[in-house]
């Protein structure tokens, strides 16, 4: 997968896939026209774009999913720490916290998943 960055309307257009797949190429542009006001044609053209990034594939006009919504999320998350706290999780998590104060059931939450990553 080259390149799996997708902007605000991508987003969009990815989410309404997410949502109805596996759905027909031709329900997928109403859908989009209806939600985003695009024309057919923006659809088709950002479909085949995704499509290409290895996110989606259209199979004799029927559009699923190549990676899951879960998946492209982690791998967002990963690429975005990565590029920006040259990979360092606790850096992110540091400068998420300057701005932001936890709660209590926000700690424990953390505290969970940490656990579940070591075993």
């Amino acid at each position: 997968m080259a390149d799996i960055r997708m902007g605000p309307a991508e987003s969009q257009f990815a989410e309404i896939i997410w949502e109805n797949e596996p759905i027909a190429s031709g329900e997928l542009a109403k859908l989009a026209e209806t939600a985003l006001q695009w024309k057919k044609t923006t659809s088709f053209t950002v479909l085949k774009r995704l499509c290409e990034r290895g996110l989606f594939q259209n199979e004799k006009g029927c559009v699923t999913s190549l990676v899951s919504r879960e998946e492209y999320y982690a791998l967002h998350s990963e690429h975005y720490v990565e590029e920006t706290f040259g990979g360092s999780l606790p850096a992110f998590l540091a400068a998420f916290g300057t701005h932001k104060k936890l709660s209590d059931g926000e700690i424990e939450e953390m505290k969970a998943l940490i656990d579940k990553m070591r075993g």
